[in-house]
């Protein structure tokens, strides 16, 4: 067995003011994606690279915003119990924990799609540029819930188990290092060297779906399901994996949906 590394969730605090790891680890998803989606942009059309930097950095903003609304509802509706019900104004409560990946995505597309018919963009372009760094975001985020002690892994006598301090005195998973490995090294190796391919535009994102799904159902083997939910159904069945099945049927139409046409920007680009 390990020994768990309790780290302080928070790196300082200035009066009421706390910088807190998972809160640094949301912020450097962030900014790894807009490193890597200009990284891109400057590869698939250099010459017009700089004048969508502008578009970038406004979608990023409504991405944020997105996330971060879409993940929290999505926590309150899908793993809340029904305790929001009883405490509404606990639902936009960020900082006491809670946040759904399913949801994120949700509000995510939602925020995407407003954004780009607003200004005329293509949504599927942008899907796509964003889904092949989405990785890193995840990586980071469950490296944040490991230094929280949070979404640890079921019991375990594996030689790795740890004892986390909210998971009472039993050796368990380290999950949220599987997820990290699995959601976030893994499909960024199979999805970044994929950005050149000249698919329909739409494709890379219904890939990231798809993968996702998969990699999230696998390590959901090892995590303790959500207290207050348990398992959903046949007693091993959890929310997670539902809505990961529902995300792979999603990210399965999508690919379906948008054909075998070149991305015009990426063919014009490769010639």
């Amino acid at each position: 067995m390990l020994s768990y590394p309790e780290i302080d969730p928070v790196i300082f605090r200035i009066g009421p003011i706390a910088l807190r790891w998972y809160g640094l680890m949301y912020l450097l998803g962030f900014l790894a994606s807009r490193f890597l989606v200009r990284k891109q942009l400057r590869e698939m059309n250099p010459a017009g690279a700089s004048a969508l930097y502008a578009t970038l950095d406004a979608l990023i903003v409504w991405l944020v915003v997105g996330v971060v609304v879409g993940g929290r509802l999505g926590y309150v509706i899908f793993y809340g119990g029904g305790y929001y019900i009883d405490h509404p104004a606990e639902i936009f409560a960020t900082w006491t924990g809670g946040m759904s990946f399913h949801g994120g995505v949700a509000g995510a597309m939602l925020a995407g799609t407003v954004f780009c018919r607003v200004h005329r963009e293509d949504f599927w372009l942008w899907a796509d540029r964003f889904a092949l760094t989405a990785p890193v975001g995840l990586g980071l985020g469950r490296i944040g819930n490991f230094i929280n002690g949070e979404l640890y892994g079921r019991p375990s006598d594996v030689p790795w188990a740890m004892i986390f301090p909210l998971g009472g005195l039993v050796p368990r998973h380290p999950s949220q290092l599987y997820e990290a490995a699995l959601e976030g090294v893994v499909l960024f190796s199979i999805l970044w060297p994929l950005r050149k391919r000249t698919w329909a535009s739409g494709k890379k994102f219904a890939l990231f779906l798809i993968l996702y799904a998969l990699a999230r159902s696998s390590a959901e083997i090892f995590r303790e399901p959500d207290a207050q939910l348990g398992f959903i159904a046949f007693g091993w069945l959890t929310m997670g994996q539902v809505l990961s099945f529902a995300l792979l049927l999603a990210g399965i139409g999508i690919w379906f949906w948008r054909g075998d046409h070149p991305d015009p920007l990426v063919r014009r680009s490769t010639k």
